[in-house]
């Protein structure tokens, strides 16, 4: 991203800084990222099917022939694009029509009606779903924008205007500016969101490792799941790694509303048709939305050790009921790792990060764990990954590794990279080269001192499937030997060193005329 925009795009939130706190802020900037995505994205189309007439979108304004154009117009756009916006809803026409005369021309009522418009203009559409509520979280009356009607105004023009001069270049199929743009700032605010960071973002490096891992020997996937799929820069980061369009379809579900809303506007503004993804706003274990599925790739990064109600009727859920046992009501981790297995392709692969924990917590967990390894054998590796990685916690964490059908079906894979990283401020983050190592390891599954090993399924039953990595990888450094002698003389010269200075002190003391401290 460039330097110009990463400042513009500051430039906004410091207009909006105390004023309101980051998770507000965040939604106001990217709901107008969005709207101004939405906005060229329509000129764009419609200017193509307007070429053959010789008349641009902005021709449209005009009285003449407005409407058997803009009817054409319409139909194009719900079917290609999954919405449709007139020439006057534009965000360009709205910014300058705010700004006109170099005045603060009243525009809040226009844009509310627009932002109304753009989510009616898709119902009764196969699209409905996709856009329905979109903008919900930008809440254009609120009070933290200003006291009056006219104050909420002159800072919504000045934030447009600030917008409207950045250019998003898409008419360059190669360029992403927007997309990169918005998930750079989403990014941001997790950085400056404690806790409820991880409700939206998982760190970008965290992704690339995990899309790594489920793409490794591929070039093409039928679709990819994300059961907590959060602002779906999962999803998306799968997708670089095989190419968009090598992708058939993205599923996911959120249960935070405003982090699911934020999913949707990231899979469309990354150029991801609406056709293309399906994104539920339901709690995953409790109320499943895909349950029919089975997919290829599964990534994900639950909320580490969450609570849900581990109620005894889902025994007689297929998710749960094999292994006898359910996850702890208060650590829902592996009941999201029997969930995705559950929903694991034969032929597919799903890799999630988890809390340490779940590694070697004995009780249910540890019944589940037997029951994964022993009779399913479904797990591939364990990769340990530094602590204080994600943003609001600086617990460690590990990747899972599960496949239905392994290649190396008779020992599992352990990879300790925890000390394996950069420290960047507060944050640790890991290198390009570190995720390569990560992924080279995974591929070729090469032991290497205190690093890797390749462990037997036998001697994970030794260890009661306890599968805690130092167990594993062994990282003890052996501790150089002391020199008592050098010591000895170290010490004798620190007592001369003593010496010389508690004289210069007592000379000092002497010539003030006041005792000596000793």
């Amino acid at each position: 991203m460039s330097e110009k925009l990463e400042q513009t795009l500051w430039r906004i939130a410091d207009t909006l800084r105390g004023k309101m706190d980051a998770d507000d802020f965040r939604d106001y900037i990217l709901g107008f990222i969005f709207y101004k995505y939405l906005s060229e994205k329509m000129a764009q189309h419609a200017d193509e099917i307007l070429e053959p007439d010789h008349l641009t979108y902005s021709d449209l304004k005009k009285p003449k022939n407005r409407k058997i154009f803009l009817r054409e117009v319409k139909e194009s756009a719900l079917d290609a694009l999954g919405y449709f916006l007139e020439p006057d809803e534009l965000f360009s026409e709205l910014a300058e029509r705010g700004n006109a005369g170099g005045k603060n021309n009243f525009i809040l009522s226009d844009l509310t009606k627009i932002l109304n418009h753009i989510e009616q203009s898709t119902m009764g559409t196969d699209s409905e779903e996709e856009f329905g509520n979109l903008f919900e979280d930008l809440d254009l009356t609120s009070s933290k924008l200003g006291k009056t009607e006219n104050a909420k105004n002159e800072l919504i023009v000045k934030i447009l205007n600030q917008l409207n001069e950045i250019d998003f270049d898409l008419h360059n199929s190669e360029s992403d500016v927007l997309g990169d743009a918005y998930e750079y700032l989403i990014g941001k605010f997790a950085s400056g969101a404690g806790k409820k960071a991880g409700e939206f973002y998982t760190p970008q490096q965290v992704s690339t490792v995990l899309a790594r891992l489920v793409t490794a020997g591929k070039t093409k996937l039928k679709n990819v799941y994300d059961p907590t799929c959060g602002s779906g820069s999962l999803l998306l980061r799968v997708a670089r790694e095989v190419k968009e369009k090598n992708v058939g379809k993205f599923y996911g579900q959120e249960s935070n509303p405003t982090t699911y809303n934020l999913c949707r506007m990231n899979m469309i503004m990354h150029n991801v048709h609406y056709k293309k993804f399906d994104i539920k706003n339901e709690d995953t274990l409790e109320r499943p939305q895909h349950l029919d599925l089975r997919f290829e790739a599964i990534v994900a990064n639950p909320p580490f050790s969450a609570e849900w109600s581990a109620s005894p009727l889902f025994m007689s859920d297929d998710r749960f009921a094999p292994y006898g046992r359910l996850a702890p009501k208060g650590t829902a981790d592996l009941a999201f790792v029997q969930h995705m297995i559950h929903q694991l392709d034969d032929k597919g692969t799903m890799a999630c990060v988890l809390p340490h924990g779940v590694l070697f917590r004995g009780g249910a967990e540890g019944h589940i764990r037997e029951y994964l390894i022993k009779e399913k054998n479904y797990l591939d590796a364990i990769i340990g990954l530094p602590a204080n990685i994600f943003y609001g916690t600086s617990i460690p964490t590990c990747i899972m590794v599960l496949k239905k059908k392994r290649e190396y079906s008779d020992n599992v894979l352990f990879i300790n990279a925890s000390q394996h990283f950069e420290k960047v401020k507060t944050q640790h983050v890991l290198r390009p080269a570190d995720i390569d190592k990560i992924i080279d390891t995974f591929k070729k599954r090469i032991p290497e001192d205190k690093y890797s090993y390749v462990a037997k399924l036998a001697e994970l039953a030794e260890n009661e499937y306890n599968l805690n990595i130092p167990r594993y990888v062994d990282t003890f450094e052996e501790e150089e030997a002391v020199d008592l002698n050098v010591v000895a003389k170290e010490l004798k010269k620190l007592e001369v060193d003593m010496r010389e200075t508690d004289a210069t002190i007592a000379d000092y003391c002497n010539q003030l005329g006041i005792t000596p401290p000793f």
